[in-house]
């Protein structure tokens, strides 16, 4: 057993969530995640998903961080980190190696997703966040989602290279370390996501994952066990917030209670509103509910038009058979999936709701924890069945082995080894929570 730390650092609020694993044992299985705690601070120190202030991230950071970790009677100090899509670009490559006759192995994967990387070759102002296979090629045989044990001459990876900009991972390093936490491992935020609203039938059909946060919008698009392409566009739902602001001549507080209890894509409301005035708002004035829904919708479809041209740009749009989620605090304005779907070519559009996970309250399937609890997720080996992460390892996704060694697992043993998992020794470096910590837990919930 050991504990995850996950940090979302969002446009707008910093969230995380401290998870236990429960590793798998020696032999075949998979992890299981169980949520213990949570804890969301206002973001500070970040413009457009980028650090501007590495001293105010960082407080934030570590106020989130804190109230997680108090919540779960546990501190973990090494965590999975989001990255926005602000500091990214993805290139497509392909690696080709000869493989002497024999068995496919994990290594020879490796090898031909690092010959992948070399094609690309990135100046020394980048640095690789992953490399991400979705297809390989054994001799003249295409389409093969995972080749280990199979006989070749030759294997062909293609891959999506993600690459990030140095100074700004540099940045996001020293925010992370100055609120006292150590990065086990970078994962862009897109990506998380994608983890924690995707089934396997919209991974396999294809699917366009747009996590719509305050000031920014991360775009993945899969098509089978990874992410194809990735993009970002600097505006999100605070752009709202600002037009609302700007037209009704109101502060952005008041601006942003407005857009959270009357915006609607679907619903025009008839009469007026209250609302206090700039620069003094001991005074107010009259607001047409009309004119607030016109200021939203027409921002909300100046964006879909710019993610709908993004799709357009990928060259991906026909792969897109599963159509499209949206994730994000911004993707619960009400009406945004009819909206969107004439926008998108009439394609199917959902908003996501995060797939389930042990200790996970309800509210927390809400699509503003997707990037948290996809990191989560990714903890516990959720990722594409291979992948070169953020610190140049080779992860083996386990995923589908895992499944079919517990198909395979006559029922006695299957017993035997949740009992054997039960009673695991969490490691040394980390505590149970105590009896003071669990009543402190209680009376947070119910106060």
């Amino acid at each position: 057993m050991s504990y995850l730390l996950a940090i979302d650092i969002g446009s707008s609020k910093i969230c995380v969530v401290v998870a236990q694993i429960e590793i798998a044992p020696s032999g075949g299985g998979a992890s299981t995640a169980r949520v213990i705690g949570s804890g969301v601070a206002r973001a500070s120190g970040l413009k457009k998903g980028a650090i501007v202030d590495i001293q105010s991230a960082a407080q934030a950071i570590q106020l989130a961080v804190n109230d997680a970790c108090n919540f779960a009677g546990v501190s973990p100090k090494r965590a999975l980190v989001s990255v926005s899509g602000a500091y990214i670009y993805s290139v497509p490559s392909v690696g080709r190696a000869n493989i002497p006759m024999k068995e496919i192995e994990p290594k020879d994967i490796n090898r031909v997703m690092r010959l992948a990387v070399d094609q690309v070759a990135p100046s020394p102002e980048y640095e690789i966040l992953h490399i991400l296979p979705y297809e390989f090629k054994v001799d003249e045989q295409a389409n093969v989602q995972d080749p280990v044990g199979m006989h070749g001459s030759r294997l062909e990876a293609q891959v999506n290279v993600v690459i990030a900009q140095k100074p700004a991972m540099e940045n996001l390093r020293r925010a992370i370390a100055a609120a006292g936490v150590e990065v086990e491992n970078f994962v862009l935020s897109s990506y998380a996501a994608s983890i924690a609203v995707l089934n396997d039938d919209e991974r396999e059909l294809g699917s366009c994952v747009i996590d719509i946060g305050a000031s920014t919008c991360d775009m993945a698009i899969f098509q089978g066990n990874a992410p194809r392409y990735c993009d970002f566009f600097a505006v999100g739902g605070g752009h709202i917030t600002s037009d609302l602001s700007i037209s009704l001549h109101t502060p952005l507080r008041a601006a942003e209670n407005i857009k959270i209890e009357h915006g609607s894509l679907l619903r025009r409301g008839e009469g007026y509103l209250d609302i206090p005035q700039m620069g003094n708002e001991s005074a107010s004035r009259n607001a047409a509910l009309d004119t607030i829904a016109n200021v939203i919708n027409a921002r909300v479809e100046e964006t879909l038009l710019y993610l709908s041209s993004m799709l357009t740009k990928s060259q991906l749009r026909h792969a897109i058979g599963a159509g499209v989620v949206f994730t994000g605090g911004a993707a619960k304005l009400e009406g945004i999936a009819e909206i969107a779907s004439p926008i998108f070519g009439n394609m199917p559009v959902r908003v996501a709701r995060c797939k389930q996970i042990a200790g996970m309250s309800d509210s927390m399937r809400d699509p503003a924890y997707a990037v948290a609890l996809g990191l989560v997720r990714y903890g516990a080996g959720e990722w594409t069945p291979y992948e070169i992460d953020s610190t140049n390892n080779l992860r083996e996704g386990f995923r589908k082995r895992a499944k079919q060694a517990e198909a395979a697992l006559p029922e006695e043993e299957e017993e035997a080894e949740v009992a054997q998992t039960q009673l695991t020794v969490p490691d040394a470096k980390f505590q149970e929570p105590t009896p003071f910590n669990r009543l402190w837990n209680w009376l947070r919930n119910m106060f």
